[in-house]
């Protein structure tokens, strides 16, 4: 891992901005691809996904459309084990997505005046499970049940197809517990625009929203789609940011790093610390860590990319900074006060607070959600949830006596924006015999 060292600098926030480690190209050229990709499916169906199942994951004539009895089959056939993981993972998952529903709320304008601000939930969501590099069956759990909370009543679900033509099996027995039967193997910035727009030969009808997590071209293909349905964040290859102190355990640190780094060439491991020495320590941890792990040719390339640093900063309050200008996915505190700090850290996908509070929690059992936005997204963007999925939606209600009451402001303001036909609507509740109660 490269070492950025800020240290002795007065960094504007704009200068901290730029001394964030990213790697750009990689997403202006996903970016670039997957609006192509996402165009071509819109215009040739299951012509272009057939084609892009080809090239993309090697596969050729298998069922897009996955049959209920493989869906039957893996659920039988699931280790006990991984099915009892799974279904403790929904329980905890659907009670932190429940306390994301607000209640219906009224507000009484004045007499019979009234605002009822109400969460309507989407009519169909599409949800994107990774199954290239990894098969998260996690994932299903984390798009899946908070739609569920919502009252969201379709739901499709698409994957890549493994080397069978199949939908990994795992993935397909968390869909099967959760439920789900609309499931299609389709893979990458394709099954986002085939969830967007919808593929008629095959039974895909569009959706309203679309979630996931993945790499950074379904990430990007995300963006394409933004307009035609409504998305989750763009939750692009995984992000972890570690602030720490010199009391810190450098080998935790570096498990974490490698944890994070095992998912993909192109994820994001970065230690932020003002102790010079913990920083030898973690790299010289992260080292040996990475040479024994399963994945370890995927980790180097991920720790040597110019997306991952350890960065060395003066104090806590520049390691602050620095972290809300980053606004990681994922954000661990390993500091000798961290549940005190922690609210000074208020640009993060999600906060794992303290050591014994791994990312890799998150991602399983945590009860939040993994689902989290990347890039830099999280200063501006939420995590997915049942929020997700849900609209806002006010229902007003005046009676005739409330609109008279407004009457003469209405008109007034009409008038001064030279929108007269807005001020005759309300004038024509006062010709003849006074109306009920009116919606407006």
């Amino acid at each position: 891992m490269r070492t950025i060292d800020l240290r002795g600098q007065k960094l504007s926030p704009a200068a901290m901005l730029a001394a964030v480690p990213r790697a750009a190209q990689a997403r202006a050229e996903a970016l670039e691809t997957a609006a192509r990709i996402v165009d071509d499916v819109r215009g040739r169906g299951e012509d272009a996904l057939r084609e892009q199942a080809e090239r993309f994951d090697r596969v050729t004539d298998h069922a897009i459309r996955v049959p209920a009895e493989h869906i039957a089959e893996a659920l039988a056939s699931v280790d006990p084990v991984v099915r009892a993981a799974l279904e403790e993972a929904i329980l905890r998952v659907r009670q932190g997505s429940a306390a994301q529903v607000p209640a219906s709320r009224t507000t009484a304008i004045g007499p019979g005046a009234q605002i009822v601000q109400r969460w309507q939930p989407v009519t169909r969501a599409g949800v994107y499970i990774p199954g290239g590099k990894a098969p998260l069956a996690s994932s299903v759990v984390m798009n899946v049940v908070p739609a569920q909370v919502a009252g969201v009543t379709s739901i499709a679900l698409a994957s890549p197809p493994q080397p069978d033509g199949r939908v990994h099996p795992t993935i397909l027995a968390a869909a099967g517990l959760l439920g789900i039967s609309e499931v299609y193997a389709i893979g990458g910035a394709g099954a986002i625009g085939a969830l967007a727009w919808g593929v008629a030969a095959i039974g895909l009808d569009p959706v309203d929203v679309v979630s996931g997590p993945g790499n950074n071209y379904v990430a990007s293909a995300k963006r394409a789609v933004a307009g035609v349905v409504g998305t989750d964040s763009e939750a692009g290859a995984t992000e972890i940011l570690i602030v720490a102190d010199a009391v810190a355990d450098a080998r935790l640190i570096a498990a974490d790093l490698v944890s994070q780094a095992e998912h993909d060439e192109q994820a994001s491991a970065v230690l932020v610390t003002d102790d010079p020495a913990l920083a030898e320590r973690v790299a010289a941890e992260v080292e040996q860590i990475a040479a024994g792990t399963k994945h370890s040719e995927r980790v180097g390339v991920s720790l040597a990319g110019p997306q991952s640093a350890i960065v060395l900063v003066d104090d806590r309050a520049m390691a602050t900074s620095f972290s809300n200008a980053y606004a990681p996915e994922h954000l661990e505190l390993h500091l000798s006060d961290a549940e005190a700090a922690a609210s000074a850290f208020t640009s993060a996908g999600a906060v794992f607070v303290g050591d014994q509070t791994p990312v890799s929690l998150g991602d399983y059992m945590a009860g939040s959600n993994h689902v989290l936005p990347t890039g830099g997204q999280a200063r501006y963007a939420p995590g997915l949830g049942a929020y997700t999925f849900l609209r806002p939606q006010q229902v007003i209600s005046y009676d005739h006596a409330a609109l008279a009451a407004v009457r003469a402001g209405v008109v007034a303001l009409a008038n001064a924006e030279v929108l007269p036909a807005h001020g005759e609507a309300i004038e024509a509740r006062f010709q003849g015999a006074a109306g009920g109660a009116t919606t407006l």
